[in-house]
């Protein structure tokens, strides 16, 4: 996004009043590493997953009903598993749109998902927090609260997910009650909703036709659920109810196989990437035989992993290259795609994390991904949330969107003709009527990076990256004013909240 004067800036991230952009509309070119041949090659490896090893299908009867129904006998020595044509299997894809509106309630904050778009949505799933002052701890649904605010205030981000932290003081059976409602009322931009149980995805279609009415509902997607098949070749029933659920209602559902290269796939990025098509590929397959033209996003969660000690590394080679070669794949199906974003092993913000998050983050920009969750706020291989984490990696995603909605202007403008005929050789442009023009837009201003110099810094506290972070958030946190909301509404989806957690027992499993 371009840079605006200092006090507008000001304005736009303390002020819940300015609307953000929706979604960035990319102008620069995809980067596609693969030639037609290498793609094929890794096409026909998907093709044999598809057709010859098959997916499993667990523990949900009505799924492998449904594709009996379709013409495919499931096999194998659990009579789970599913092989089909893979021209077949490539239809069915074909079904899903390539770009579809999830409709936020504010019709100004809805962002368009496929295509030339991407969508920026912050941290999720995170069982524990950490800020600067209160260190790491499991989240609690202040916490929750917090950063749905944060999510919600900051103009970078477009979307504000689902569990953006584990609240972690409320029935893991009751929970998604709350975080659905906070989303809803906190915010007025996109999220997505429950998918760990069939209940709990129901209780969140249900709370989003509250919210936008029938009518919106069954015509529009708005509202979507975000799962991992159980890699390796294993879907489970968290995913094929959620898609019974969501696309069964023309929602969307976001499909990632979770892979760490070593353990859920074997050592190769190739054989990993074709892989995670494949079952992302048959999800997407099953969810249009539920319903044809139900959104799907195809995502790819692709991770090396350290060989000593098993655990997942993030910003390394491996994965930046399954971003870009997974972006090729999922736009010659015509399918959305989702990658992760700000990914980091480190546990705080710090070197370490800065490196990794911007390679991670830099190959998902390139790769074309319409949908980043995990693009601000993730530490600790996803197990934390940072405060400061998420208020730095939303400070560089408006640098990534420039270049990517903008990227060079060539106006006749932006060449400065008249600044020559103004500025003598050996002169400067400083005060030249083309810099004072332009000078508020020209260049994107980090909010949180310190360019002044060393005495300045000094005189002003030697403040470092995370306490001006930690300022920040608390600044922005002090001028919240929740979004404007239909009392009715508000007062319905409260009922419906107090009446399901009357029924459903606590359960902290």
């Amino acid at each position: 996004m371009a840079r605006r004067a200092r006090a507008s800036r000001a304005r736009q991230t303390a002020s819940a009043a300015v609307p953000a952009s929706p979604n960035v509309r990319r102008k620069l070119p995809f980067f596609d590493p693969l030639n037609e041949e290498e793609l094929q090659k890794i096409e026909a490896q998907v093709d044999w997953f598809l057709e010859d090893v098959g997916i499993a299908f667990r523990d949900d009867p009505v799924a492998l009903d449904i594709w009996l129904q379709a013409g495919i006998t499931p096999g194998g020595e659990n009579g789970d598993l599913i092989r089909a044509d893979a021209q077949w299997i490539r239809d069915l894809c074909a079904k899903a749109p390539t770009q579809f509106t999830q409709v936020a309630r504010n019709p100004d904050r809805s962002v368009v998902i496929g295509g030339t778009n991407q969508v920026f949505a912050p941290v999720y799933g995170a069982p524990f927090v950490r800020d600067l002052e209160g260190g790491r701890r499991y989240a609690l649904f202040d916490d929750f609260e917090k950063l749905v605010k944060l999510a919600y205030m900051h103009p970078n981000l477009h979307h504000t997910g689902l569990v953006i932290a584990e609240p972690t003081d409320i029935p893991v059976s009751k929970r998604h009650l709350d975080m659905v409602f906070a989303h809803m009322t906190l915010s007025d931009k996109p999220h997505l909703g429950a998918i760990t149980e069939m209940s709990r995805a129901q209780d969140s279609v249900d709370m989003a036709e509250i919210l936008h009415g029938r009518e919106v509902l069954e015509q529009n997607c708005v509202i979507m659920g975000n799962v991992n098949t159980n890699s390796p070749l294993l879907v489970d029933k968290v995913v094929t109810e959620a898609i019974r659920v969501y696309c069964g209602r023309g929602q969307g559902i976001i499909v990632s196989p979770f892979i760490l290269s070593g353990a859920m796939g074997p050592v190769s990025t190739a054989a990993s990437v074709a892989q995670a098509i494949a079952e992302a590929m048959m999800c997407c397959a099953f969810a249009q035989i539920v319903r044809p033209g139900a959104p799907f996003v195809l995502g790819n969660f692709l991770s090396s992993m350290s060989l000593k000690s098993g655990a997942p590394t993030f910003g390394m080679p491996e994965p930046v290259m399954s971003n870009y070669v997974v972006g090729q794949l999922a736009r010659r199906l015509g399918l959305p795609l989702r990658c992760g974003g700000s990914l980091t092993a480190s546990k705080i913000e710090d070197a370490q994390a800065a490196y990794e998050s911007a390679d991670s983050m830099h190959s998902t920009m390139l790769a074309g991904a319409n949908f980043v969750l995990q693009s601000a706020g993730w530490l600790e291989g996803g197990l934390c949330a940072g405060f400061e984490k998420l208020i730095m990696d939303a400070d560089r995603l408006g640098a990534y969107q420039k270049v990517l909605d903008q990227g060079l202007d060539i106006s006749d403008e932006a060449f400065a003709n008249d600044a020559y005929a103004e500025v003598a050789p050996g002169g400067h442009f400083l005060g030249s009527a083309h810099t004072m023009r332009n000078y508020q837009t020209a260049f994107y201003e980090p909010a949180l990076s310190d360019s002044e110099n060393v005495e300045s810094w000094e005189e002003g506290g030697s403040r470092d990256m995370r306490r001006r972070a930690y300022e920040r958030w608390n600044g922005m946190l002090e001028q919240y004013e929740a979004p404007p909301i239909d009392p009715a509404k508000k007062e319905e989806l409260a009922a419906y909240v107090a009446r399901r957690k009357e029924e459903i027992p606590d359960a902290w499993y």
